[in-house]
């Protein structure tokens, strides 16, 4: 690859007829026309701002046109975008902004408080531009987004990048450092399992595939595109001419998601796990008549386990569909995955991994098939350059095995003895009790196929006796009636005993991030709250 991503939109911009559509949110219809002479146009301002190649630009906003907008300026101009996560205070907000030495702010209009509250902390901040909306004091984003939007005479590099900012379990965000040629590797390798593709080698081999149409149904983005699987997905289903369908609603909502894929017959769409599943299902059956979503071809989820309960009752409203399991992280795609169909069976958390590895935590040494040993991920193959301006946690995530660089994510599983992995869950979350492991994820899925729960959390407790105990928060169907002692007799009917929660409760909604990811805090501050009640 002699080229970066910005030279791939151009290409993409450049296949597509002018009037065909790149993004729908909530009734309006962005064309490829608009979408690459906006870009254009804004990309050619950062430059006039006299930013440089390498400069960062910070993205706070929620899913809407102005977000892909910015982030392919930024490609093209040679910029890194930086994903912001809009749940921030000011001085999350402030530690991210200066951590990632952002020389670009573009925030939508609702967050201005937050923006003002945190300039005069970020003097490195050239340019603070309001997005949505005018407000006093700052630039707006669509008076730099207009003028020439003729394609940039610019050399970029396969080496400009973005970062992928992540939370991560403990500690202050890190920014992982994606270069263009890396990230072309994943979306393009990614389409051939995907959709029956080949992966393009070439600019020219893209643009051959895009006229074809090959690959453009539209794509339904129900996360977050702050959050890598969201972004991966949008920008993804972008970099081959398909448009995609976003709302600028905070909070998913089933509903208004099945009318839009209705609407734009959708073929795909990303989720995290049940979170977004379980209510599209419920959905369906509440209202069959109201939605056509035959067309969809493939679901993608990434971030949490997916029943395979849900997964068999999708398959009654989109017969052809094809569901993947994603198992990846900020600092590496391709972990594995699971495919289920309609004739295929699924298997609970067993994924297909051809680039990925168990090692055992002591000395990175291969787990061995079949011996029940829980070991660490690791993970060969394109991988991104390492955390931003930490070189000492790059160099303990990102190690050389048998003279091969691999990513160690931090999850746990096993080896089948065919050689799939069976994924059990983020150590950090691990429960210790009575000398015994135990991964949430496990009993949350266990939790979960019971017909009248909808969602729940799992975590550790402190106990005298054994260190930790197994407490859980849970959610049921409207209307429906369960107690904690039939939920936890149902978890030993399929589980070990020492699995079962001691302890749940039940609540009306299982705390979860806008991305659908589990917020364990929150579940441990409520569950203390509904017991003191």
């Amino acid at each position: 690859m002699t080229f970066g991503y910005g030279d791939v939109f151009d290409a993409v911009g450049e296949a597509v007829q002018p009037g065909d559509p790149a993004i729908f949110c909530d009734g309006e219809t962005i064309s490829w026309s608009q979408l690459t002479g906006a870009s254009n146009a804004l990309a050619r301002n950062f430059i006039k701002a006299g930013l440089k190649p390498g400069a960062k630009v910070a993205e706070y906003m929620r899913n809407g046109p102005a977000y892909p907008i910015v982030f392919l300026a930024a490609l093209k101009a040679r910029l890194a975008p930086v994903n912001v996560n809009y749940r921030y205070g000011p001085d999350e907000l402030a530690y991210l902004l200066d951590n990632c030495d952002a020389e670009v702010l573009v925030f939508d209009a609702d967050f201005a408080d937050n923006a003002r509250a945190i300039r005069p902390r970020l003097p490195g901040v050239k340019l603070w531009l309001s997005a949505g909306g005018r407000v006093d004091g700052f630039d707006f984003l669509d008076d730099l987004s207009r003028g020439d939007g003729a394609r940039l005479d610019i050399q970029r590099s396969p080496d400009d990048l973005f970062l992928l900012y992540t939370g991560g379990t403990t500690g202050m965000p890190k920014g992982v450092m994606w270069p263009s040629h890396v990230w072309w590797e994943v979306l393009a390798a990614g389409r051939a399992p995907m959709l029956g593709m080949e992966p393009p080698a070439t600019l020219e081999a893209l643009q051959a595939q895009v006229r074809r149409g090959e690959g453009r149904a539209p794509v339904y983005v129900a996360p977050p595109l702050m959050h890598g699987t969201g972004m991966f997905t949008a920008f993804g289903a972008l970099s081959k001419g398909a448009p995609i369908v976003l709302t600028q609603s905070m909070r998913f909502d089933a509903p208004t998601a099945l009318d839009a894929m209705t609407h734009h017959a959708t073929g795909g769409m990303a989720i995290v796990g049940d979170a977004f599943a379980k209510p599209l299902l419920d959905a369906l059956r509440a209202q069959p008549s109201r939605y056509d979503v035959r067309a969809m071809r493939t679901i993608t989820s990434s971030g949490m386990m997916w029943s395979p309960e849900v997964k068999q009752g999708l398959f009654a409203f989109m017969p052809d569909v094809a569901l993947f399991d994603s198992f990846g992280a900020s600092e590496a795609t391709g972990l594995g995955v699971s495919i289920t169909t309609r004739d295929l069976k699924p298997e609970d958390a067993k994924f297909e991994a051809p680039n990925t590895i168990v090692v055992r935590a002591s000395d990175h040494t291969p787990v061995t098939p079949g011996s029940g040993e829980v070991g660490l991920v690791a993970k060969w193959g394109n991988l991104p350059l390492g955390y931003y301006k930490d070189a000492e946690k790059t160099a303990r995530t990102y190690v050389e095995i048998n003279g091969v660089r691999h990513l160690i994510s931090g999850d746990h599983a096993t080896v089948e003895a065919d050689g799939r992995i069976r994924l059990l869950g983020r150590g950090s979350h691990c429960i210790n009790s009575g000398g015994e492991k135990i991964y949430p994820e496990e009993v949350e899925e266990s939790l979960k196929s019971h017909p009248k729960v909808v969602d729940a959390l799992v975590f550790g407790l402190p106990d005298e006796r054994f260190g930790q105990s197994i407490a859980a928060v849970v959610s049921l169907e409207p209307g429906a009636q369960a107690g904690p002692e039939d939920l936890i007799e149902h978890v030993r009917s399929r589980l070990s005993h020492y699995k079962a929660p001691r302890r749940i409760r039940i609540l009306a909604t299982v705390p979860r991030a806008p991305n659908g990811k589990p917020d364990y805090p929150a579940a441990r501050d409520m569950f203390a709250a509904s017991s003191t009640q």
